[in-house]
């Protein structure tokens, strides 16, 4: 019953919040801060419209897979570095460096490069990749030295050495590198299309700017909200599947499956 109590109180404080919001918006009647009713309406007529294939989805897509890729990249790259010291003393410093780089000051770059129409997808991958590089780094470096040794007690091949062992434990560090990459990939989706993007929700948004629209200003910032957060919900499902062999994960599924 905690689970479901949780869960209840967690449903009521926003319920409570989207009322205040309303109530707040409606006594204040001003254009820029529509309520939240009309920006639900207003979602609900861009959701079932032809913007939803031609701006929504692309967009989604060409981030997750932009994603995907800094993710394959920076795990494999970062386990790989990961156990080598010599590799990450003198790699650390540059990774450190490029990190360091506000990833939307790339865009001009790109932009100046490989084009302002296909900027997008570089711009993605690039301020992606480090969170996932980095965390992976540190779970390869944080491998337990028993499982070392058990694995060379058992003449362990690369390959197995990689995915029974050293994948297992660098795992958590993984997720959270792939969590907040998948905020940041979400994030330089929108601002790549503000930029230079004929299609896609920061397209959108420029053009509600231009056309003086806070209604459907406020629709595209909230459906971005709810994206993310539909996103990370799955990513965190998927982590507590992939993690349920350990002790903390499984518990954290037994309370979840039996509520608690």
């Amino acid at each position: 019953m905690n689970g479901a109590v949780r869960l209840a109180q967690r449903w009521a404080v926003f319920v409570v919040v989207l009322i205040a919001w309303q109530l707040v918006t409606t006594a204040a009647d001003s254009v820029f801060f529509p309520t939240p009713i009309k920006i639900a309406l207003d979602l609900q007529d861009k959701l079932f419209s032809p913007l939803l294939t031609k701006h929504i989805l692309p967009g989604m897509g060409r981030m997750l897979f932009g994603w995907a890729v800094a993710g394959v990249i920076g795990v494999a790259l970062g386990l790989l570095l990961g156990r080598s010291r010599v590799a990450v003393a003198y790699l650390g410093p540059v990774f450190t460096f490029l990190r360091s780089i506000p990833p939307p000051l790339m865009v001009p770059f790109f932009a100046a490069s490989i084009g302002i129409t296909r900027m997008q997808l570089p711009v993605i991958i690039f301020g992606s990749l480090w969170p996932v590089l980095l965390n992976s780094v540190d779970g390869a470096r944080a491998v337990d030295a028993t499982k070392v040794d058990t694995a060379r007690v058992f003449r362990l091949s690369g390959p197995q050495w990689a995915l029974r062992v050293l994948l297992p434990s660098a795992l958590p560090k993984v997720f959270a590198g792939l969590r907040l990459s998948l905020s940041l990939a979400l994030i330089l989706m929108v601002v790549a299309e503000l930029r230079g993007s004929e299609y896609g929700i920061g397209n959108q948004l420029q053009y509600a700017r231009s056309d003086f629209d806070p209604l459907a200003m406020w629709s595209w910032i909230v459906l971005l909200g709810l994206l993310g957060y539909l996103l990370n919900s799955l990513l965190l499902l998927l982590e507590r599947r992939a993690l349920a062999w350990q002790p903390r994960h499984s518990l954290e599924a037994r309370a979840l499956a039996t509520g608690g």
